[in-house]
């Protein structure tokens, strides 16, 4: 028999999900000794990694697993992560937020509230140009929906190689502050590594021209004092916030009041459970059958 182990704050309802499909000699524990699987939200798991002592698998139900690829922690076992079910919520979140502050949606319920009748001018997302940095999945998924809106796509990724046809052009990492002077929108869905420490500093935040920045990414790749400079010189329009280098963010940041940032509590994309669920299901038979493990992190690369 296999032996899993549930850690999340879903808990409940991988144990209902895991139940009802009935997975071949799979059993769950609540055992730390028995363990050979684990089903887990990164941030629970990773302090208590050493507790396993017969662990083999660890089935991510985030994307983002940088709580488990610290130099401290252990990597004899295979590491798997959630990829491909994120694109569509995190372009609902871009657009979402692009159409609301174009269009000023907020101001009119203010002004419905007042009854007031005040038509504002605004802008139409078409023959913008969108800066995507990072193009795996997630990324591409945004190109196409953006595109759709009539946007000018621009990728960025480690090498210049374009990932999707709905890039109209792509730099190499290197070359980012040519992207960053075409941007009228600026989108960070860089994963958490020790490359992407800092990459929004004012080095490069300098080269952007009134844009706007969201970081649905990794909270380490953004310089926070930089930032605020950025908004102040106007290199930044406004900054849509969802994650952060420490979350959650403390309560006397300075992001919290300043009126040109936006803060989520890193919601743009839930991990739902029946569609993390899914992934292990295939995972699962995989491991059983010896076979490659799909979305499997490289522990060098950090990814």
């Amino acid at each position: 028999m296999i032996k899993i182990k549930i850690v999340s704050r879903q808990q409940q309802r991988y144990v209902q999900l895991l139940t009802a499909a009935k997975l071949p000699q799979l059993v769950i524990t609540e055992d730390p000794n028995q363990a050979t699987v684990l089903l887990a939200d990164p941030p629970l798991i990773a302090t208590s990694l050493n507790d396993y002592p017969h662990l083999q698998w660890l089935q991510s139900t985030y994307a983002g697993i940088d709580t488990l690829i610290k130099p401290h922690l252990r990597q004899d076992y295979q590491l798997t992560n959630i990829r491909g079910i994120f694109g569509l919520l995190i372009a609902e979140y871009v657009i979402g937020h692009i159409l609301n502050y174009q269009r000023h949606f907020c101001r009119y319920a203010l002004q419905q509230q007042q009854q007031q009748w005040h038509p504002i001018s605004y802008q139409s997302m078409a023959t913008k140009t969108m800066v995507i940095v990072g193009t795996g999945t997630i990324g591409q998924h945004l190109a196409k929906v953006a595109a759709a809106f009539g946007c000018h796509i621009i990728g960025v990724n480690r090498s210049g190689i374009s990932a999707s046809t709905d890039f109209n052009h792509t730099y190499a990492i290197s070359d980012l502050d040519c992207a960053l002077t075409q941007a009228d929108y600026v989108v960070s869905i860089l994963p958490a590594t020790s490359q992407t420490d800092d990459v929004f500093d004012r080095h490069h935040l300098k080269h952007c021209k009134n844009a706007l920045f969201f970081n649905v990414g990794r909270g380490n790749s953004v310089n926070d004092v930089d930032l605020v400079n950025a908004l102040e010189q106007h290199y930044l329009q406004h900054a849509f916030l969802d994650v952060f280098k420490h979350e959650p963010l403390a309560t006397d940041h300075p992001f919290w009041h300043h009126p040109q940032i936006t803060i989520t509590p890193h919601i743009a994309a839930e991990s739902f459970p029946e569609q993390v669920f899914s992934i292990f299901k295939d995972n699962y038979l995989r491991f059983t059958q010896q076979k490659k493990l799909l979305h499997a992190v490289d522990f060098k690369r950090e990814y």
